[in-house]
């Protein structure tokens, strides 16, 4: 992420945005020192490309095994990352993995929308407060000042679709109200968190990808997930104090709440 070597975490990091993150952080000019790419099942055929990748970059990428809605998988994944990144602690997680169901108030069942939250909401809500060492860690030791990705800072990728204001335009056409509903809990979780822990200087900021030809967002996307890492790995790497619990698009454009 810039010239001294950063450690960065991704949840969901198998397939579609997290995988094209994890290619682009070890393929890209900036310099990654460890890579820890999680996901649910890692043996698993659809974590097959995540494999090579890993193979390829032995020395970067360590691929763990973390479901974000179970608190032990996550507790576990603590212990495995400490292990490797030291005394020098945790700079980057990227809180990616998500689940969208496609649904209306009236179809919307309480345990459609319990699912939905234990992976959008107290899944990072469970992250931040078991990684919080290691990201404190980062920040004590980091010589940088402020706020920066590249010091020690909490990201989750959000959604226009969260968007209170911008509800009148796209729910007719994208209704997914599960998914909204717990995708704003997230960015309040964020802001949250911002204000709480604004001594650590640790920087949280929400990201939403644009509408991507993923798994998620369907193949009538208007990018590819390879322009939409592009962006948003800029837009990350030029936060500062000043975007402590901002709501960027991949172009670094502010959007409403």
């Amino acid at each position: 992420m810039a010239s001294k070597a950063v450690s960065a975490l991704i949840t969901g990091a198998n397939r579609g945005l997290g995988l094209e993150m994890v290619r682009q952080m070890v393929e890209g000019p900036k310099a990654v020192r460890k890579l820890f790419a999680c996901c649910r099942d890692p043996d698993g055929p659809r974590a097959e490309d995540l494999r090579t990748l890993a193979k390829k970059y032995s020395n970067i990428i360590h691929i763990i095994r973390m479901d974000v809605s179970d608190l032990c998988s996550i507790q576990e994944s603590v212990q495995q990352v400490g292990s490797v990144v030291g005394k020098d602690g945790l700079n980057l997680l990227i809180n990616n993995a998500g689940v969208l169901t496609k649904d209306v108030l009236l179809e919307c069942s309480p345990e459609d929308m319990q699912k939905t939250f234990n992976t959008n909401v107290i899944g990072p809500m469970n992250i931040i407060k078991e990684f919080l060492p290691l990201l404190r860690t980062a920040a004590k030791t980091s010589e940088m000042p402020g706020r920066s990705s590249r010091k020690a800072a909490f990201v989750s990728i959000s959604s226009t679709l969260s968007s209170m204001e911008l509800v009148k335009d796209s729910y007719a056409y994208f209704p997914a109200i599960s998914y909204r509903i717990s995708k704003a809990g997230l960015n309040m979780l964020t802001l949250c968190a911002a204000d709480e822990l604004k001594k650590d200087e640790i920087l949280f900021s929400l990201l939403h990808p644009g509408w991507v030809r993923t798994d998620m967002g369907g193949e009538d996307g208007d990018i590819d997930a390879q322009e939409s890492v592009q962006g948003m790995l800029r837009v990350l790497d030029s936060l500062t104090e000043k975007q402590n619990g901002s709501f960027l698009d991949y172009k670094g454009n502010t959007i409403p709440w």
